[in-house]
């Protein structure tokens, strides 16, 4: 009688394996929820982390697959913990999806229109593709990333006689960096950083315009300081002359989802494709886009400035997809 008592509570071999897939399911969820929690806490807490969390911060919207691919695997493990876990994160992720930063109209009446381009041609390889861009779309003033000599030969040569005026540093790789324009420039400072990134007053007919090229370090593992530290000048100098129309514009190897980032546009600065609806169009990497990447090409703006229209270009032999944008700078109150 005993042995057949024991064999009765016994539990079946299918009860047990199910009990085993369930945990086993449970554990997994949890290693993604985990995951995803400090990446999303670090955006909660306004701050960047350390390797991984800047680079994983960059696609933010994307953790919504695997926050939810863990939501059921929580359900199917009958996880109910899990599961509320699973919301919490996919809110918060929703709520930060939404566009940051100030999003209004000056009051004053317009003074002037211009087209502003930024392209980094990586290394100088999508010089040809830019030329060709430029010529079609016809921008006032563009901002060239990564223009190392042959890029700066093949720029003055092509785009010279249109754009006569301009600022630049060059060097070699990905350390040069040129301003074209079809207004006087007045020199201005540079602001301080691993890569070029020079500056100008523009005289546009008429009226004086700050312009001034980005581009800081990318977060690469073991240097997010200097990122970080090359973002902070990009924000001190925002921050510094509020007396005249600011335009910054470049690569700038982060998104509205780096605390770094949005410390710009805390100083006042309006993120252009942000204010004509393209807050979250991929910019990075080029071969993906639009469908995955994420937004780090900006043009940024002072409040004196309304966006009639922004578009991203696909340019051949670059990682970067060049963004226009068609301006109007309004009188100030």
């Amino acid at each position: 009688m005993e042995t057949v008592a024991a064999e009765w509570t016994m539990p079946p071999d299918g009860a047990a394996g199910g009990r085993a897939r369930r945990r086993g399911g449970a554990w997994g969820a949890g290693l993604l929820f985990l995951g995803v929690s400090v990446v999303v806490g670090c955006r909660v807490a306004g701050v960047d982390g350390v390797t991984p969390v800047p680079q994983l911060l960059a696609f933010l919207p994307w953790l919504l697959v695997p926050a939810g691919f863990g939501l059921l695997i929580a359900v199917l493990s009958r996880w109910w913990f899990g599961a509320v876990w699973a919301l919490a994160l996919l809110g918060l992720l929703a709520w930060f999806i939404e566009p940051y930063g100030k999003s209004t109209e000056p009051g004053g009446a317009p003074l002037v229109s211009f087209r502003v381009m930024t392209s980094n041609v990586e290394f100088g390889h999508a010089t040809d593709a830019l030329v060709a861009a430029v010529r079609r779309e016809r921008p006032d003033i563009v901002f060239v990333q990564e223009c190392e000599f042959t890029c700066d030969g093949k720029l003055k040569k092509a785009l010279g006689g249109e754009y006569p005026h301009r600022a630049a540093r060059v060097a070699g790789g990905s350390e040069g960096s040129v301003v074209l324009s079809r207004f006087p420039l007045d020199p201005a400072e540079e602001v301080a950083g691993t890569m070029a990134m020079p500056g100008a007053v523009a005289d546009v007919r008429g009226h004086a315009v700050r312009l001034q090229l980005a581009h800081p370090m990318p977060p690469l593992p073991g240097r997010t300081d200097r990122w970080r530290r090359e973002l902070g000048e990009l924000r001190d100098f925002a921050a510094e002359d509020r007396r005249t129309p600011l335009v910054v514009a470049g690569d700038f190897n982060a998104s509205q989802d780096h605390a770094a980032f949005r410390r710009i546009l805390d100083t006042g600065l309006q993120d252009a494709a942000r204010l004509a609806g393209h807050d979250r169009t991929v910019s990075w990497p080029a071969r993906t886009a639009p469908a995955f990447g994420v937004q780090i090409d900006h043009v940024l703006l002072s409040a004196d400035f309304s966006v009639r229209a922004a578009r991203f270009l696909d340019l051949a032999d670059t990682d970067h997809r060049a963004l226009v944008t068609d301006l109007t700078l309004h009188q100030r109150r």
